[in-house]
């Protein structure tokens, strides 16, 4: 697993963090990654926590990813 991956996610969940809507902000953590990173580093980071022991993700980024991150 790319680490700069698990690190980018975490800092675009550090941004929709102060959101007072929380399910929005998960929302939003996906929305992001659905337009702004390429299907392979989705699949990247949607494999990584579908399969990781060791889950490094920020739990609102980690959750935005098992509920919102479909291709």
């Amino acid at each position: 697993m790319n680490n700069n991956l698990i690190t980018m996610a975490n800092q675009i969940g550090g941004f929709f963090k102060s959101y007072p809507d929380k399910e929005q902000a998960t929302k939003d953590i996906a929305g992001h990654m659905k337009k702004f990173w390429p299907p392979v580093m989705r699949k990247e980071i949607i494999d990584y926590v579908a399969s990781s022991k060791e889950n490094l993700l920020d739990d609102m980024v980690n959750n935005a990813i098992r509920k919102y991150l479909k291709d």
